[in-house]
């Protein structure tokens, strides 16, 4: 395990910080204590269960929090959006002496290497921004997290503990309370989502994303989430049944990234500015021909797939009949993918061939996928057009890149 850089540059959002007013008559002072002797063994406990979340994404460290849902099986579950397409991650349990948690984040960076644990991202599910864990080891005293047998409700008290990157301590403590619990549809950076929310008049600050939000009995009700932009203290965490629901289905493993998968293959690549990544193919006969592979994953619920294409030629006028026929022909012969033309800015007619390949999918079937398309459009080129009308690829790829 690589040592992390001790100042993590991590992009983080703020929100409002909830102010509680305490206000009533002596005779009220005796329930008032009680509740905070609840909410404090609330949170000892649910601190041996709680996590904090460090991944690699996109090339920047990424920073959640998540809980322990099984001991046996050593497995933790967080937000997708925490650990994205990264394969790997860090995990920290807070490190107690004299039975109390030391919740000072140099603490942690400085020791990563004796209480960090190599996490492997087991599974992903972008639709309820689900993903699951498995850890090598785990730390003596941790349990998992007790689940509520049903959903919260409205008017229902919540308390939650989050690694906020507007603080300098982590597990950090927020109460709040539920204002309603439906399913609902919306999209955030990490996608498209359709679950069963959990609002709740509490903040939720980046960083806290993936933790426990807990009833009065100290069992996780949902998973944090996200935060309302437009909206003061209104929160949305994944609701317990979504939480039941992901972790029985059979896990669907998480993309590995583009950059892992054409290292594993041994395939040198450059990064194009757009971010996608470009393989050139050369063979001595048939002269050079770049293959890109998209950074980013498509998906349709639980179907992930990544985009591998070329450029064949950029044609300056509308493609004959001719021309469309052969396309159309070679289109029901392929193996994989099909020929697709589309229009740039300068007006000019781009003909490229695409194959999407599911996104879990080995380096091997990756670099067997990224020679085929090169050796398909090599050979088109000579075949489907006329020679003057080829153009140099590199002057018109921009463009279609961007998108």
């Amino acid at each position: 395990m690589k040592k992390l850089n001790h100042s993590l540059n991590v992009c983080l959002r703020s929100a409002c910080l909830r102010s509680v007013a305490v206000a009533g008559a002596l005779c009220c002072l005796p329930a008032q204590a009680t509740s905070v002797r609840a909410d404090s063994t609330v949170y000892q406990t649910a601190l041996h269960s709680t996590v904090w979340v460090l991944a690699k994404t996109a090339g920047e460290t990424s920073s959640g929090t998540g809980v322990l849902v099984d001991v046996d099986k050593k497995l933790v579950i967080t937000n997708f959006h925490v650990v994205g397409e990264s394969r790997a991650a860090v995990i920290f349990f807070p490190d107690f002496k004299d039975e109390k948690a030391d919740v000072t984040r140099k603490h942690y960076l400085d020791n990563v290497k004796t209480l960090g644990i190599r996490g492997r991202v087991l599974s992903v599910d972008r639709k309820r921004d689900l993903a699951l864990v498995e850890l090598d080891r785990l730390p003596e005293g941790v349990t998992a997290i007790p689940m509520a047998t049903e959903s919260a409700g409205p008017g229902e008290d919540v308390e939650s503990i989050g690694n906020p990157g507007t603080s300098d301590a982590l597990w950090v403590y927020t109460s709040g309370t539920v204002r309603a619990v439906y399913q609902k549809t919306f999209r955030t950076g990490a996608g498209e989502h359709d679950f069963k929310v959990v609002e709740t008049q509490a903040p939720i600050n980046s960083g806290d994303s993936g933790g426990p939000v807990l009833n009065n009995k100290g069992e996780l009700v949902a998973i944090a989430q996200a935060i309302a932009p437009n909206a003061r203290l209104v929160s949305y965490s994944v609701d317990i049944t979504e939480v039941k629901i992901f972790l029985a289905n059979p896990w669907k493993p998480a993309p590995i990234p583009a950059s892992e998968l054409l290292d594993k293959a041994e395939l040198k690549y450059t990064s194009h500015k757009s971010g996608h990544l470009e393989v050139e193919f050369d063979e001595k006969d048939a002269g050079k021909q770049s293959v890109f592979i998209t950074k980013d994953v498509e998906y349709f619920e639980r179907a992930d797939v990544r985009k591998i294409w070329t450029l064949a030629a950029t044609l300056k006028k509308t493609p004959n009949a001719e021309t469309m026929m052969k396309l159309l022909e070679q289109n029901s012969r392929t193996k994989l993918g099909g020929w697709m033309i589309e229009k740039n800015e300068p007006g000019e007619f781009m003909l490229l061939y695409c194959v999407k390949i599911d996104a879990t999918a080995s380096p091997d079937a990756v670099k067997s996928t990224m020679d085929y398309v090169a050796k398909l459009t090599r050979t088109a080129k000579k075949d489907l057009l006329p020679k003057e009308e080829v153009q140099t690829a590199s002057q018109t790829l921009d463009s279609w890149l961007a998108k």
